[in-house]
């Protein structure tokens, strides 16, 4: 199984599985396309929001262990 760490890019997350955004747009996290954002990492994003790291790690996680089967194979 896939699993999402603090120190991966927006982008590593997003090529893993791009259904991930709703959640990222969940939690006010909404400049996923922003080039930015693609080079930041999933820390850094969420402390810039206000977020709690962990939340958003955590979530993204339990969204991915819910859904294995449309994990990118890049992902894997």
């Amino acid at each position: 199984m896939v699993q999402v760490t603090k120190d991966m890019t927006i982008g590593e997350i997003l090529s893993i599985n791009q259904n991930v955004a709703p959640v990222f747009y969940a939690m006010g996290m909404h400049c996923l396309g922003c080039p930015a954002s693609q080079g930041e990492t999933l820390e850094e994003a969420a402390w810039v929001h206000g977020i709690e790291p962990d939340r958003v790690e955590k979530e993204i996680n339990d969204y991915l262990a819910a859904h294995p089967d449309e994990n990118s194979e890049a992902g894997l």
